[in-house]
């Protein structure tokens, strides 16, 4: 006993002998790291190995915001329960399903050295600056460890294992019902996804290809950033909190934009179960293999300190069982490579033309996206997709498959070149918009008959694809600016369908009806409208709480219109949605003739991830509305308890236009600021911009940071 305790004593003073030395060791190389704050507080970072910007780009995240650096990594280790207690148990459950600790320990150590030390790096930053500021207190990772890189390793809002339905997911391994997010429960939620737009040379005015970067994201998810180094890092763009990689973004020699992708890249499986004692066996074939069960332990938070709940839960060659169906077991099969995913997420920032790019997208871990592509040759791409398991077409992918048939089975990989992509389409331009590719490049697109279903599952155009198809073909000289005026074109495609069938209803209503009184100022002023949004409109007002209160009637939903109401809702359903949104407006704001603008809102108060709101705080109008009725600039808005006005929360969050010709030139915004501390300067000072389309030179190059230099650092300093 006394030997073991020896042993420990000795263990401890050790590992306190250590830590100065290990912070000696981060502080000199944080010495030979440099962070350059713009007049806008953006970071660009220099460091002497890619390594070294990694170590102080997570710095600089973590000065910005270390709350949502953590928070997201809480969120893909599966730990929100630790800090926010037991109502997230499921939602942490069904991470650990996917993310297992020991696992990700084993393929850090079997990573390649040059992906070991960027993790490392991270690890080392974001540790240093806890140890730089003592009074910041991590709601649950104490200490950053290297293999934690690999849990958030492809930087979309919502990955796959997202698509895992909780309330079916606690049935199944709690035997309990729970409370699901709105778009589980079945209730409206605000279209999501992004713009992205590429023009080629032949396009434009400098002839130059240009980008259109335009993620639609909750607000505040993402940084702008820019790291550099001695190895040839030179990457700018929007970095999701946390992570070491730009996510979409440009370099001196390409640029990359993603936007959520139709395809359908996970499938669930029917397994038939047979049960032998206290085990349990799946069909498959005339096999009956077994089930592996694991025990998983979920900590949580209580009033009287932590506890925890232990779950057995079940997996097949298909994947973790996820629900029932009858007396099916269901499992979920997905991408599940985090060590490739890390590698192209990073590899691609340093990508030189269109074939380096090219390479890293045969890793195929980007599962969920596609890709919009321009660079300095005058290449343009869109690649559709970018994990795609060839599957036999006889079965139908949208619903559960059996699984105990061998036929279900994956079989590989769709190649880059046997997706539906596009290079250099003879239309000269080509973009996405979360919606079909087959509409990607107007007359040069791919065509749907060419390739299986299951490389899309969008069965209509969307309302910001027909947007798009109007805005990207109508000229031949596209700029910068002009390129930021299609991204901001007020045109919206819905109420150009929707709003005729409105006057039609009412014209053929008799005269006899009160309802045709009682809306006939605001069918006179829908009759004459441009289908144009802006903050002095009246009509977009009107327009927008009639197709709301039309699609609610219609569909039933408690949340609100669909994106568009169902084909051919009755005379009286409109005429009467019409009475009741004036209504509404005049009960709100005091008449129906409200400006758009002074509904419409940008506010940001605090650093809450969930924000807060008020109509007594101050605020900025916003004239570009929701993307359900096609807008290209989103603005996901609402009005909350205790508000008459809507407050945007999504939507555009991140706008940036690239022109690559013989140095880059690029202008940017992003929404409110880069700060998440109020108190900052930054917390805000782009809200005006963003709320206006007015974006704002890229200081990419040393030379045009002169002049625009808040101030020069070392981590730590």
């Amino acid at each position: 006993m006394r030997k073991l305790c020896l042993a420990l004593l000795a263990l401890a003073s050790t590992a306190s002998a250590q830590a100065p030395t290990k912070l000696a060791a981060l502080e000199q190389r944080a010495k030979t790291i440099t962070i350059t704050r713009d007049d806008w507080g953006i970071p660009h970072i220099k460091g002497k190995t890619d390594a070294d910007a990694v170590f102080g780009l997570v710095y600089a995240q973590a000065e910005d915001d270390f709350n949502r650096v953590e928070t997201n990594f809480i969120n893909s280790m599966g730990r929100l329960a630790e800090a926010e207690g037991e109502k997230e148990i499921y939602r942490d459950l069904r991470m650990k399903l996917f993310i297992d600790p020991d696992s990700m320990r084993v393929k850090y150590a079997a990573s390649p050295d040059w992906l070991k030390k960027l993790m490392n790096a991270w690890a080392d930053g974001l540790n240093f600056y806890l140890a730089k500021h003592p009074q910041v207190k991590p709601r649950v990772i104490k200490q950053f460890e290297p293999w934690m890189a690999l849990t958030f390793s492809e930087g979309s809002i919502g990955g796959d294992i997202e698509k895992v339905n909780l309330g079916q997911l606690a049935q199944l391994y709690g035997n309990t019902t729970i409370a699901e997010p709105a778009h589980e429960a079945g209730e409206y939620t605000e279209p999501t996804g992004s713009n992205g737009a590429a023009i080629a040379p032949s396009n434009t005015a400098n002839h130059h290809a240009l980008l259109l970067i335009n993620p639609h994201t909750s607000f505040f998810f993402r940084a702008e950033v820019q790291m550099t180094s001695d190895e040839g890092l030179n990457a700018y763009g929007a970095v999701t909190w946390g992570q070491f990689f730009i996510y979409q973004g440009f370099n001196p020699n390409v640029g990359w934009m993603h936007t959520t992708s139709g395809v359908d890249d996970t499938d669930e499986y029917l397994e038939t179960i047979v049960q032998k004692g206290d085990k349990y066996f799946y069909k498959h074939g005339a096999a009956e293999l077994p089930v592996i069960a694991k025990k998983i332990a979920v900590p949580y938070k209580t009033d009287a300190g932590m506890s925890t709940k232990q779950f057995t839960v079940y997996y097949t060659q298909h994947g973790p069982v996820i629900r029932k169906a009858g007396d099916k077991w269901v499992a979920f099969h997905i991408m599940q490579e985090p060590v490739k995913a890390l590698t192209q997420s990073y590899s691609r920032t340093k990508a030189r033309d269109y074939a380096s790019f090219k390479q890293t997208m045969e890793l195929h871990t980007n599962s969920s996206n596609n890709t919009i592509f321009a660079d300095r040759q005058g290449d343009i791409a869109y690649f559709h997709a970018n994990f795609i398991p060839k599957r036999d077409p006889k079965f139908d992918w949208t619903k559960p498959v059996d699984g105990s048939d061998p036929a279900t089975d994956w079989h590989g990989l769709m190649s880059v070149d046997e997706s539906p992509n596009l290079l250099n389409p003879a239309s000269g331009w080509l973009y996405n918009s979360n919606n079909w590719p087959w509409s990607a490049a107007g007359p040069s697109s791919r065509k749907p008959e060419d390739f299986p279903a299951y490389v899309e599952t969008g069965r209509e155009e969307s309302p910001r694809g027909y947007h798009a198809l109007r805005v990207f073909p109508a000229r031949k000289d596209f700029t910068l600016q002009t390129l930021i005026d299609a991204a901001y074109d007020t045109y919206l495609p819905a109420f150009e369908r929707m709003i005729p069938p409105l006057v039609k209803a009412y014209d053929e209503t008799p005269a006899s009806n009160p309802l045709k009184a009682k809306v006939a100022d605001q069918i006179a002023l829908l009759r004459n409208w441009d289908y144009r949004w802006s903050v002095s409109s009246v009509p977009t007002s009107l327009a927008v709480f009639w197709g709301e209160e039309v699609g609610r009637r219609a569909s039933g939903r408690r949340g609100g219109a669909t994106a568009e109401p169902p084909a051919g809702p009755s005379t009286d359903l409109q005429l009467q949605a019409l009475a009741t949104a004036s209504d509404k407006l005049t009960a709100d704001f005091g008449t129906w003739k409200t400006p758009w603008g002074e509904i419409n809102r940008f506010q940001r108060l605090t650093g809450d991830i969930v924000q807060p709101f008020s109509d007594a705080g101050p605020s900025l109008p916003v004239g570009f509305p929701s993307s359900r009725w096609g807008s290209l600039a989103s603005f996901g808005a609402r009005p909350y308890p205790g508000t008459k006005k809507w407050y945007g929360t999504s939507g555009n969050s991140f706008v940036a236009v690239v022109e690559f010709g013989d140095t880059v030139r690029a202008r940017a915004v992003t929404a409110g600021g880069e700060s998440g501390d109020p108190k900052s300067r930054h917390f805000n000072d782009e809200a005006e911009r963003y709320a206006t389309g007015n974006l704002r030179e890229v200081y990419f190059y040393p030379s045009q940071l002169k002049g625009h230099t808040e101030k020069t650092y070392h981590p730590g300093e």
